[in-house]
């Protein structure tokens, strides 16, 4: 009975402490109270000013070989030779770094935008334009990252296209894996992509050229006083 006991406890501990480390994980969770916010000499928009354009995130979100990184990286060429700030956080890069530990659940996924999010954030505050490249299948964690920024600094790009046009690209073979069972949890397969309800900006990369979805950009940036 006494032994039983133990195992119970032991249990008990080791169901704690996993709940814990999921909460740390997901950042629910301060490590510690004594960490407080140091606000920074130089401003956000001291910097703008000095880079002559304003910060912001361009969200691409899309299926799986909708195009987003060819954009993003095209688009970031047009900023950098009108001599704007910018940079592209790309979804595969990101994992094999920061990201690295991260899998394909919905937990996972959502724990890899919610970083993300804040990655790009810092990147607002520094006067940046960031361009990032994130399929993002769920419309709350994209709209978490828009409630970081102010009004106006979130800028969402539905890269849409279709799933056969998608299919038929096929640049690195996912979908062939999906379609055979060799990839769980794929977006548009076997797991959902919840389609932007207001995204600023839509591209139908399955109809336009990768300039005229780039000029549409860049137009709703100028429009929109960005650059």
């Amino acid at each position: 009975m006494f032994a039983g006991a133990i195992v119970e406890a032991k249990i008990a501990y080791q169901s704690l402490f996993f709940l814990t480390y999921m909460n740390l994980f997901k950042g629910e969770i301060a490590l510690t109270n004594n960490i407080v916010w140091h606000e920074t000499t130089i401003k956000k928009e001291e910097r703008q000013e000095r880079n002559g354009h304003k910060s912001a995130i361009l969200w691409f979100t899309g299926l799986s070989g909708a195009g987003k990184s060819t954009l993003a990286n095209a688009l970031e060429q047009q900023l950098f030779q009108q001599g704007k700030t910018s940079y592209v956080l790309d979804g595969d890069n990101v994992r094999h770094g920061l990201n690295k530990g991260l899998g394909f659940s919905d937990e996972d996924r959502k724990e890899n935008i919610r970083r993300i999010g804040e990655v790009a954030k810092l990147f607002v505050d520094a006067g940046t334009i960031v361009c990032t490249a994130f399929i993002s299948p769920f419309k709350e964690d994209r709209n978490r990252v828009r409630e970081l920024v102010e009004e106006g600094e979130f800028i969402e790009v539905y890269v849409r296209c279709s799933l056969e046009a998608c299919e038929q690209r096929d640049p690195k073979g996912l979908y062939k894996k999906a379609r055979s069972g060799e990839i769980p949890e794929f977006t548009g397969i076997s797991s959902p992509y919840e389609e932007p309800n207001a995204a600023e900006i839509i591209v139908d990369s399955d109809k336009q050229t990768v300039e005229e979805s780039v000029q549409a950009i860049l137009d709703y940036l100028k429009d929109n006083n960005i650059i």
